[in-house]
């Protein structure tokens, strides 16, 4: 068996034991003053062509970084340079375990947020339960289509939801119907005339990310 990669400290790729084989995984590092947050990033369905550098999964990542955090996203089985095939989500959160096991092996210092976007953000809430995170971000949710939403345990964490309300992907009244149904909702941002990949709103959305996720920030390390 390969050795465990350590978790660099400047951007890199590298590829890590996964359950169905190799997980190609890209770590950037912090570009404002360091608070002990690792966040990982799960990027959108690759049946439809997802992977962890959609503009939307980047643009998160980078407004993450922004802020403090060092960022990981990483390709789901099957996809770039990570082996396997599309699980329907079953192995797919089984990757992300895999990762998040990684990071807090290597980062036992840094608190793990998990970060989503349309099929990534179900992942990540699938995941929740076990890996308990201390905060959770998901973007344009995609309730109401393949996915067992009424199956998902609420984080036990601070939680923020940005929606788009011109999604043409995934029915934003159901997002809401969704949320609204919850015990203790998340946080909502609805962002008006935006489509589901946030054409010409990514800048948008990267104010939306920092404005919710700031009051959550741990002092710098």
């Amino acid at each position: 068996m390969p050795a465990v990669p350590s978790f660099p400290r400047e951007a890199a790729t590298l590829l890590l034991d996964g359950p169905a084989g190799a997980l190609e995984v890209a770590v950037d590092p912090a570009e404002a003053s360091p608070v002990p947050v690792v966040a990982i990033v799960c990027h959108p369905l690759p049946t439809e062509g997802g992977t962890m550098h959609n503009k939307v999964v980047t643009m998160a990542a980078r407004a993450l970084r922004e802020l403090g955090i060092d960022t990981v996203r990483f390709n789901f089985r099957g996809t770039g340079g990570s082996q396997g095939s599309f699980d329907q989500g079953d192995g797919e959160t089984d990757d992300l375990r895999a990762v998040a096991a990684w990071v807090r092996a290597q980062r036992p210092d840094a608190a793990l947020w998990l970060a989503g976007f349309s099929f990534g953000s179900y992942v990540a809430l699938r995941a929740a339960p076990l890996l308990q995170p201390a905060l959770m971000l998901s973007i344009a949710p995609p309730v109401g289509r393949s996915w067992d939403f009424d199956a998902i345990t609420p984080p036990n964490c601070p939680w923020l939801v940005i929606q788009g309300e011109n999604d043409e992907i995934v029915d934003p009244q159901a997002v809401y119907a969704w949320i609204g149904a919850l015990p203790e909702p998340p946080e909502l941002i609805r962002m008006p005339d935006t489509s589901h990949f946030f054409h010409r709103k990514l800048l948008d959305l990267r104010g939306a990310i920092q404005h919710g996720l700031r009051p959550f920030l741990p002092a710098a390390a």
